[in-house]
């Protein structure tokens, strides 16, 4: 039985926090889904801000403390990552950015990243598309379709008849990211080939 690992990135402030809260809940979704398929799961929750001062740190010396660098092995050695931040000014925090901005710009290459948000209005929602979207296509990240955003309101909330819940879409995320997650090769068979020069020179020749 294949084995998929599955890490949780929190950017939430406060303990307990609404963020870590979404990102519980996602990890649940996808782990629940991944089960139903026969996988066996392992699930790991990284909270950056037991990491906040060690990152700071690493901006000036250039070196990520053990905690942190085990840290950053964990995200990027993921099947599949779920990255939950506050909403500060309209982006994510800078606490969230500054993490990522560490993380080998080819690291997530082609690995599923499922995006959430909290916030304390609805009108924060597009920060999932015009702020998180754009960071992790830039960090070649295969995103899922749906990301999650939860207002303060949303909490409790079962939808209506125009809109999905906060649960609905907890769960449809987590299906959609699993989904992912099962259908991305192996690690072991994403070593790339090296192909002798002569045998590229004859693949490129034309009858």
């Amino acid at each position: 039985m294949r084995t998929l690992k599955l890490v949780a990135v929190s950017a939430g402030l406060s303990s307990p926090s609404s963020t870590r809260l979404l990102a519980d809940r996602l990890l649940q979704a996808a782990r629940y889904r991944l089960a139903e398929q026969e996988y066996a799961v392992e699930v790991e929750v990284i909270e950056l801000r037991d990491h906040a001062v060690d990152i700071a740190k690493n901006f000036v010396t250039g070196f990520p403390s053990e905690s942190l660098g085990k840290a950053i092995d964990t995200v990027t050695g993921a099947d599949g990552v779920i990255v939950v931040t506050p909403v500060f000014t309209a982006s994510y925090s800078g606490l969230f950015k500054s993490f990522f901005d560490l993380i080998d710009p080819a690291a997530l290459t082609g690995v599923p990243v499922l995006l959430g948000a909290t916030g304390g209005t609805a009108r924060h929602s597009l920060v999932l598309d015009h702020a998180l979207r754009p960071l992790f296509a830039y960090l070649r990240a295969f995103v899922a379709p749906t990301a999650v955003y939860a207002a303060s309101e949303d909490w409790g909330s079962g939808g209506d008849e125009y809109t999905d819940g906060l649960p609905a879409r907890i769960t449809r995320a987590g299906v959609e990211f699993a989904e992912l997650v099962a259908a991305r090769p192996a690690r072991e068979d994403e070593d790339d080939e090296v192909v002798p020069f002569e045998k590229q020179l004859a693949d490129l020749r034309l009858d």
